[in-house]
């Protein structure tokens, strides 16, 4: 981590999947087994490596509990970026092969871009509750309340590499725009704009060396929570 951080690595995709055991084992994710997870996160974000989580529902062993397991565990590693997704079959996996003898396939394929809750997989209970309960999921998650909260969980954690800044008129240009943009968009006619202001005096106080992670990720969330409302609603 050490090296990668000083070659100029400052964000990782981590398959993470699931909080669940009997999920990792239904997905042979051994890696995963045995691990306090969230330290594992924790432990990156202190190395200077800010962690994309991937996740998944709609394993056969997933309870209703699994949804706010997510929840809490996303929330709590502070994985501001965190993408959730519902189970998909790839032909030419075990997984597609026993689906497909147990007919619980369906014909088409789902792409990545599946937020509406799409799936080519035939769940064991209701497909329309898995569906209803990931988008409630995705709202929760990227609501402003909690996806500010994470942000600051995120900033306690991190911890920036001491790299050379890079100095250039252009690039601070933009950087300043961005910021004068984000302020009109989100700190005054934004619906965020309390959790907005609210992140940026904590970070002045608390991370001062951070605030441009602070902004970055307001910035992102709108982004965020405008495609959730686009497939979702």
């Amino acid at each position: 981590m050490r090296l990668m951080v000083e070659a100029g690595f400052h964000m990782v995709f981590v398959g993470i999947e699931t909080p669940s055991a009997d999920g990792l084992a239904e997905c042979n994710k051994k890696q995963n087994e045995g691990r306090d997870l969230v330290a594992d996160v924790k432990r990156l974000e202190r190395a200077g490596l800010h962690v994309q989580g991937g996740f998944i529902l709609g394993f056969d062993s997933d309870t209703p509990s699994i949804f706010q397991r997510q929840i809490d565990f996303i929330q709590s590693s502070g994985v501001v970026m965190a993408m959730v997704g519902l189970l998909q079959a790839i032909p030419g996996t075990g997984l597609y092969d026993r689906l497909c003898r147990e007919g619980r396939i369906t014909e088409k394929l789902s792409t990545g871009d599946n937020v509406d809750g799409t799936t080519n997989i035939v769940p064991l209970g209701s497909a329309e509750a898995l569906r209803a309960a990931y988008r409630d999921l995705l709202r929760r998650l990227y609501a402003p309340k909690p996806y500010y909260q994470r942000v600051r969980t995120f900033l306690r954690n991190y911890r920036a590499p001491h790299l050379k800044p890079r100095v250039d008129i252009g690039f601070i240009w933009e950087q300043g725009t961005a910021f004068a943009r984000s302020i009109v968009r989100l700190g005054i006619i934004g619906k965020e704009r309390v959790q907005y202001w609210k992140l940026l005096i904590w970070t002045l106080f608390r991370r001062p060396d951070a605030i441009s992670y602070a902004v970055t990720f307001a910035i992102y969330g709108y982004h965020f929570r405008k495609i959730c409302e686009l497939h979702i609603e």
